[in-house]
């Protein structure tokens, strides 16, 4: 909903405005509705404001409440607001007026520091609280909104980008060798697992799950909130628990269609976007509106090399659920032209750092640029729902009833998932018993994955320690969890704080430049500790996987996409065929990267090589998900980015 900015000088040397002014013109370059500045000797704040809500509409940002000696700058909007009215006691008649800020300031006043642990939505916001001279601020617990600063001696410096506080002179522009560690370290599509760096060395953020104080004399970050799986909730019945899941999921889609512009969604194939968007429409219809999908379909000359079981054009199961849910207006991008090559260096400069997830940059991107040319100001998403809604994994469950010895249940279920799934009944057996087992797998030579090589030279992976770091978040050296239990990946996924970062980094830049919030049911708080209280036979049972969110949309999804256990989409497949016109300058760019001294420091110079000699063979379309491949583009983009700390 805002860009916001500010800085504390806790030494009370006045704030010069010449320093205001230039973070408020690092934010010039996003669209606003209101921008706005408060100064007071030696604290500054400002908000270049987007209004989303209608509570949003011309308000006052920064918002001074000069009877409790607050003051608020925020990125915020808050999905609870009925019970912060109850447990605020706020008068029936100021509800409908008040604004997401202000609420935020009356949970401070009232429960102080501990005031985040009672806010539920997406938020980043920083309070000057002048009776105790000093500034409150938190994130979100998934941190759904950036907010980085600098302590600089006797200054502090906040911002929702990186780029203004680069601007201050008192700022050097250094890459933070730690960072870059963990980054090419890691082979999954995360950046790091220490929440609170940056790839500058003198920028830190706030991770998610904290609140910052900043004093004359000190600065503190706590954690606020952590997710655990609570006890298992026990319900009476299977519809007991559908109706539980559908409250509470109606609950945090309704809380999110809160705009007076345009509604939008990310659809695809699948169940988690089928469900946030059947949920929707349920709502929106009350209101006569209509909800706007944006769906990724491949370019028209692309020849899906996919096997049989995936689904490179999701279309025509769109389009069941289209018809179906109704209420939609549907747009079906292809993006023509588009490729992940071309898009590097804007999407670096969005980012403000590397990213991993080249194989769809241009296409989320491209929604986002769609649903502002129709108005669009919520942007709804189901990208967390695999983790949260659509939990349940049959091959996992099935492992846990063999090692119970529960052969009996095994085999009945089994029998049904082959029914839904069109197999033997027997077939899946060996696959069950080597998840129950994995030491089979190293026994029969059937197990040996093929992971995405690590981008880490190994002497400055010795000379970082960074897989000592890495270690203690359960990562081994190839770059990923050395479990394979997937209750225990899950655990920590809502446990740590550093899954999170990648994506909500690029949705906060990509909202604020397209003047939209992209916002998503499935990563409710309220959805997520439910979901974590479910047993697990509520999510694997007679043949389903995903059973909870199977029962819970029956009759509001068509039963093709509800019942699916056969075929998955994949998107960015043509990410390779649509990069063919511009091979040989890809090729060109890489050479140049495997000579670089400079970057093969830090990235491993032989592996890019290797990369190199398949890549010249020319462009293959079908392998796209060749780890040599996607290696060489995860490689440039690091060159690109260091380029500019050259």
């Amino acid at each position: 909903m805002s860009a916001i900015t500010g800085i504390f000088h806790c030494n009370q040397e006045p704030v010069s405005t010449e320093h205001g002014q230039t973070l408020m013109h690092g934010l010039a370059k996003y669209p606003s509705n209101d921008i706005r500045t408060w100064h007071n000797d030696h604290i500054f704040l400002g908000c270049h404001a987007q209004w989303i809500t209608p509570e949003s509409v011309h308000e006052r940002l920064p918002y001074r409440d000069s009877q409790r000696g607050l003051v608020i700058t925020a990125d915020a909007i808050i999905d609870n607001r009925d019970e912060l009215f109850q447990l605020l006691q706020v008068e029936p008649g100021r509800r409908n007026q008040m604004s997401d800020s202000e609420l935020i300031l009356l949970s401070y006043q009232r429960w102080k520091t501990d005031a985040p642990k009672y806010l539920v939505g997406d938020f980043a916001f920083m309070i000057w609280d002048e009776r105790n001279q000093k500034l409150f601020g938190a994130r979100d617990f998934s941190g759904s909104r950036t907010l980085y600063y600098i302590h600089h001696r006797e200054r502090f410096a906040f911002c929702t980008i990186i780029e203004p506080l680069l601007t201050l002179p008192y700022i050097q522009k250094k890459l933070n060798e730690q960072w870059l560690a963990e980054y090419l370290a890691i082979s999954a599509p995360i950046d790091g697992v220490d929440g609170s760096i940056t790839p500058y060395e003198n920028i830190a953020q706030i991770p998610p799950s904290h609140s910052i104080t900043v004093t004359r004399e000190h600065i503190s970050l706590q954690r606020y909130c952590t997710i655990e799986a609570s006890e298992p909730l026990k319900l009476k019945s299977n519809e007991e628990y559908v109706e539980a899941f559908q409250e509470v999921f109606q609950q945090s889609v309704d809380a999110r269609l809160r705009t007076f512009r345009g509604v939008g969604a990310h659809l695809s194939g699948g169940l988690d976007s089928g469900s946030v968007v059947s949920f929707a429409v349920k709502s929106l219809s009350k209101e006569n509106k209509r909800l706007q999908t944006f769906s990724y379909v491949p370019s028209s000359d692309f020849r899906d090399y996919t096997a049989n079981q995936l689904m490179a054009d999701e279309s025509p199961f769109i389009q069941m659920t289209v018809k179906h849910v109704g209420g939609i207006d549907d747009h079906y991008l292809d993006f023509k032209g588009k490729n992940s090559y071309s898009d590097i260096d804007s999407l670096l400069e969005t980012m403000e750092m590397p990213y991993k997830f080249f194989e769809n940059s241009f296409w989320i991107r491209g929604m986002f640029e769609k649903a502002q040319e129709q108005d669009v100001a919520v942007l709804l998403s189901g990208a967390r729902g695999n983790l949260s809604i659509s939990w349940g994994s049959a091959y996992d469950h099935y492992a846990t009833l063999m090692k119970k010895l529960r052969w009996v249940r095994l085999l009945q279920e089994l029998q049904q998932y082959s029914i839904h799934t069109s197999g033997a009944r027997l077939r899946s057996l060996p696959i069950v018993a080597r998840v129950a087992f994995p030491f089979l797998d190293r026994l029969l030579e059937k197990g040996a994955s093929n992971p995405f090589p690590i981008l880490i030279n190994q002497e400055f992976a010795n000379r970082s320690q960074v897989f000592n770091k890495l270690s203690g978040y359960g990562i081994d050296r190839s770059g990923w969890f050395s479990t394979s239990n997937i209750y225990e990946q899950r655990h920590r996924h809502f446990h740590d704080l550093f899954h999170w970062n990648a994506t909500n980094t690029l949705t906060t830049k990509l909202s604020l430049r397209h003047s939209l919030w992209q916002r998503d049911p499935t990563n409710d708080i309220r959805v997520i500790r439910y979901c974590l209280s479910v047993p697990e036979d509520q999510y694997v049972q007679n043949g389903l996987d995903r059973a909870l969110i199977r029962r819970s949309t029956e009759k509001l999804l068509p039963d093709t996409i509800r019942l699916n256990q056969r075929i998955r989409g994949v998107q960015g497949a043509d990410w390779v065929h649509r990069m063919v016109p511009h091979w040989d300058s890809f090729l060109d760019e890489a050479q140049q990267l495997s000579t670089d001294s400079n970057v093969l420091r830090f990235m491993d110079g032989a592996k890019i090589k290797s990369a190199l000699l398949k890549v010249k063979a020319g462009a293959r379309p079908e392998l796209a998900t060749d780890s040599e491949y996607r290696l060489l583009m995860r490689s440039l983009i690091v060159y690109r980015y260091m380029k500019k700390f050259a």
